[in-house]
């Protein structure tokens, strides 16, 4: 039996002045799955992420969480309701240390789950840093960490490997598979693509302001028109 998405964005398009960014994407999270969302840059996989999300509203199309249908809203409400975003940048504040990030985040999230956010993610000797001293990669593992600790029931990681180290991009990848075992909905956008085809479980390609979904990696991998266009043949046996 399979489960029902817990997030869907229908027929979304998005228009920015005179310039339609997106004009029929659609985009799923489903329970226990990790979904690589694919396209080169500029082609509007951030602002599907925050459609998705309700940061942004769309000019046509429905977004629908949880079975109700989404609106613009905070992410704190986000959070509440079980959907985390995780942007590409600016979600830890620099007034605030790791561990009092962790604390605060903490309060709706499991007993346990902060402890074992900072054993996994090795956050112990950063827990008294606060961001602006950390590098990329640390900050990187903070904010994985504060997903980690919310235990959303789904998660839109936006580049989350953007700027990091293959050893902290392997560690990050490990723990959101490690959150769709526990039954999480991921969706993950980035240009790095052999390590997203090898921890993805699904590939949805954005391109042209549409979106088409390819199927498990191996599928993806066999798709001529995303080879060709996006990835190129080099990609195949990576």
């Amino acid at each position: 039996m399979t489960t029902a998405p817990i997030l869907v964005a229908d027929c979304v398009g998005k228009r920015y002045r005179e310039r339609w960014v997106l004009r029929s994407a659609s985009l799923r999270a489903q329970p226990g799955e990790l979904r690589a969302l694919l396209g080169r840059n500029g082609v509007g996989k951030s602002t599907l992420m925050k459609i998705a999300a309700g940061l942004v509203i769309p000019d046509s199309g429905t977004v629908r969480f949880d079975g109700r249908a989404r609106e613009t809203t905070r992410l704190h409400r986000l959070a509440r309701e079980g959907l985390f975003l995780l942007p590409d940048h600016d979600l830890l504040s620099a007034a605030f240390s790791i561990r009092e990030h962790l604390h605060f985040v903490g309060r709706a999230g499991t007993p346990n789950g902060m402890d074992e956010a900072i054993e996994t993610l090795s956050l112990g000797p950063l827990l008294d840093a606060r961001p602006p001293e950390l590098s990329s990669g640390e900050r990187r593992r903070a904010e994985v960490a504060l997903a980690w600790v919310r235990r959303p029931r789904c998660l839109l990681a936006d580049e989350p490997l953007r700027h990091l180290a293959p050893i902290d991009g392997e560690l990050l990848l490990g723990v959101l598979r490690s959150m769709t075992a526990d039954g999480c909905a991921v969706i993950v956008t980035g240009n790095e693509v052999p390590s997203l085809l090898a921890a993805a479980h699904h590939v949805t390609w954005c391109t042209d302001g549409t979106t088409y979904e390819l199927g498990p990696p191996f599928m993806a991998r066999h798709d001529e028109r995303f080879m060709k266009d996006f990835l190129g043949r080099g990609i195949r046996d990576s």
